[in-house]
């Protein structure tokens, strides 16, 4: 399944004053090495930054969670870490 600009939303106030990261939530029902995979995020290279975190909430019927954090973002490809499970049990 491809990338869902719907189902990418900022997490909390997003607020932009200082250089603490963002935070992001995004759902879908690709395995975690999907949105791993370097360019899925490349529609959301305009907001995402280098050091955001996106909590990933996978919702088919092995219901599964991870964090990812924004590796790169040049030139509109954006690369997120390979992710860290969270238990959801």
């Amino acid at each position: 399944m491809a990338y869902a600009q719907e189902n990418l939303s900022p997490a909390g106030a997003q607020s932009k004053a200082g250089k603490s990261p963002g935070m992001w939530t995004y759902k879908g029902t690709e395995a975690k090495s999907a949105i791993a995979a370097s360019g899925y995020f490349n529609s959301a290279s305009s907001v995402l930054n280098i050091g955001d975190l996106i909590f990933y909430y996978k919702t088919d019927s092995t219901v599964s969670a991870s964090m990812h954090v924004v590796l790169t973002n040049a030139s509109g490809v954006v690369d997120v870490s390979a992710g860290t499970d969270i238990s959801v049990a």
